[in-house]
């Protein structure tokens, strides 16, 4: 049942069209392409979560990136950041694969759900508050359809404040003073689910080693130990 309904939702997602702003760009990226994708047909529409309808950790990301969830249809594949986390989720049992290229590759999650705080990608990858606020609705759904889940890995301050968003539209208490995000911060109050923070995996931190495999790795672990 929870695999038909988190389907039937993801039909829904992907027609969204509640933000301007973004669906103009997402439709914009998606007829102009990058020179090295000129031969592939775009995606361009909401990018719905994915994963083991058991999942017991939800993996909350930032938005889609223009040219990687936005051209292939699944959060995190098809660019550097997904190429880094799912080499991760690989070495800690959560994927059954290394790579992440197309929505039909053969990818399949063990124990996790991904998804973005914002299911459209934004110019400069930068939502405003309103685009935030007005995708929070379909993680409140997710959530609902997914009791397995006992974790939340916050990917960068962002998603960490959205999963704060979530907690509280899911009917937690809203923290007070409000939890700063830090790599490997844990936040759980008791009153709804934990939050674990790691940094993104985007190039502005793997390439400097802000965040490194290692790093990577431990926080994953933890995840796992956490939500068993």
């Amino acid at each position: 049942m929870s695999a038909r309904a988190l389907a039937a939702l993801e039909a829904e997602v992907v027609e969204c069209r509640r933000c301007p702003r973004l669906v103009a760009w997402r439709e914009q990226v998606a007829r102009e392409r990058r020179a090295a994708f000129a031969h592939e047909e775009y995606w361009g529409r909401p990018v719905p979560g994915f994963g083991d309808p058991a999942a017991r950790v939800l993996i909350y990301g930032l938005a889609p990136a223009a040219h990687g969830g936005n051209r292939t249809g699944r959060v995190f594949t098809g660019d550097r950041s997904g190429d880094w986390l799912f080499a991760a989720l690989h070495r800690a049992g959560f994927a059954n694969q290394p790579t992440s290229a197309r929505r039909d590759d053969g990818l399949e999650l063990h124990g996790a759900w991904i998804a973005a705080a914002v299911r459209c990608a934004p110019p400069a990858n930068r939502p405003t508050p309103a685009e935030r606020d007005a995708c929070l609705p379909w993680s409140v759904r997710e959530l609902e359809l997914l009791p397995g889940l006992r974790l939340i890995l916050c990917l960068g301050a962002f998603a960490w404040d959205a999963a704060l968003r979530l907690r509280a539209a899911a009917g937690a208490p809203a923290p007070r003073p409000k939890p700063r995000f830090g790599h490997g911060v844990l936040f759980d109050d008791g009153s709804g689910l934990p939050l674990l923070g790691c940094f993104h995996p985007s190039q502005q931190n793997t390439f400097t080693g802000r965040l490194t495999a290692e790093m990577l790795d431990a926080v994953l672990g933890r995840a796992r130990e956490l939500a068993a």
